[in-house]
């Protein structure tokens, strides 16, 4: 596989959007206005984001599942809707499990889980 590609609106603008979700980094290449923006992601794929003309228009049938490294769930879910990401749907439990589904900035969904450190200490 040599990357996830992702038909958007901006492909500059939702490049940069993940690019900091993810940690990563847009490619020097690339600037606004491209028809195209590569995405390379800490221990990752590269992920290649594509202008179409074409809107969003269902649920996505693929998406990422985010399990911070550094951070727990919820500090993630805060640390994504501040770039930009809104709730979709909040599946967290009482008791700490659970997980919540966020839009990115043109609405492809994706959902964010609890952290290594929070699934060991509920096992």
């Amino acid at each position: 596989m040599r990357h996830i590609t992702f038909d958007c609106s901006d492909a500059y603008k939702l490049g940069s959007f993940w690019a900091e979700v993810l940690e990563g980094s847009i490619s020097d290449e690339d600037s606004p206005g491209d028809p195209e923006a590569l995405v390379s992601t800490p221990g990752g794929p590269t992920l290649l984001f594509v202008t179409v003309p074409d809107k969003k228009t269902v649920k996505n049938r693929v998406h990422f599942d985010l399990q911070p490294q550094d951070r727990t769930r919820d500090e993630e879910v805060e640390r994504v809707t501040a770039l930009g990401a809104t709730l979709v749907a909040d599946h967290r439990l009482p008791d700490g499990r659970g997980w919540v589904t966020l839009a990115d900035i043109e609405g492809n969904e994706f959902c964010v889980e609890r952290s290594s450190g929070e699934r060991a200490a509920t096992a």
